[in-house]
């Protein structure tokens, strides 16, 4: 499994942060403000320097300090107003799934000890995009209407497989979808008529579904393709239980936009 699949992540991490930036798409179909409205012209005297120097600006974006984030880097700058939003399906680790893990992560990081854990788990059925904030709630109902018709399904992900984001700034160990693959599509494409709806833009062409495991700054694949992949790969196959641990009742789809979560249930 030496091929290289690049996958839909933010270098920043982007779906963490309450407000992303880049230009956000405006209402779609809107047109501009009305043009026969001719501003009056400012009557207004200039602030002194004086008075100015007492309220700093609050305007500009966070400082973009890769030491608060795990040393990622941000995709597009913070911009207040732009919310990053994200669709997928949610992956619930039980405690099984997490005895994996525990045997599989440290044998990771015999190859690259600088590897983390993710903090929770998924299937992303979109990349991460910017909506404004008003068109948040939109959004999701235009979701919710395409799922309305899915039934929920089964997949299976047991594929240890190496990734890295656009930018191969960041790499990740993950899980491949083995079995279900056909409904995962299917789903993408429903989110993708949305993305247009919305003018955003839309996941990627022959994605690679998976549910990361861990992460780590830098393009680490010459590490850990290779040996260490058929190691973590006879891992996960002699696991007790494994084929059965791993095949997962797909329920819901979630949407995250900023710090608000969005729960779409499958039929």
């Amino acid at each position: 499994m030496n091929a290289v699949a690049l996958v839909g992540y933010s270098s920043s991490g982007s779906e963490d942060e309450a407000e992303a930036g880049a230009r956000a798409p405006a209402r779609p179909g809107a047109g501009g403000g009305r043009r026969d409205q001719t501003p009056l012209p400012s009557q207004r005297l200039p602030v002194p320097d004086s008075v100015l120097n007492m309220f700093p600006s609050t305007e500009e974006g966070p400082e973009d300090d890769g030491a608060k984030h795990g040393g990622r880097v941000r995709t597009f700058p913070h911009e207040r107003g732009n919310w990053a939003t994200h669709v997928y399906v949610p992956y619930e680790a039980g405690e099984e799934f997490l005895d994996l893990l525990d045997m599989l992560l440290p044998h990771a990081q015999t190859c690259i000890p600088r590897l983390v854990r993710m903090e929770e788990f998924h299937l992303s059925l979109s990349q991460s995009v910017v909506l404004r904030h008003h068109w948040i709630l939109p959004f999701v109902q235009a979701l919710k209407d395409r799922m309305a018709s899915f039934q929920r399904f089964f997949f299976t992900a047991n594929r240890v497989k190496i990734y890295t984001n656009q930018e191969k700034t960041r790499t990740f160990v993950g899980l491949e979808v083995t079995s279900g693959h056909a409904q995962f599509l299917n789903l993408v494409s429903e989110v993708d008529r949305v993305m247009e709806e919305f003018d955003l833009t839309t996941f990627y062409k022959d994605p690679s579904f998976h549910v990361s495991l861990a992460w780590c700054v830098g393009d680490a694949r010459p590490q850990l393709e290779g040996q260490c992949l058929r190691d973590l790969q006879e891992i996960v196959d002699e696991f007790e239980d494994s084929e059965l641990l791993l095949r997962v009742h797909a329920e819901q789809i979630r949407c995250k936009s900023g710090n608000k979560f969005f729960s779409l249930p499958l039929k």
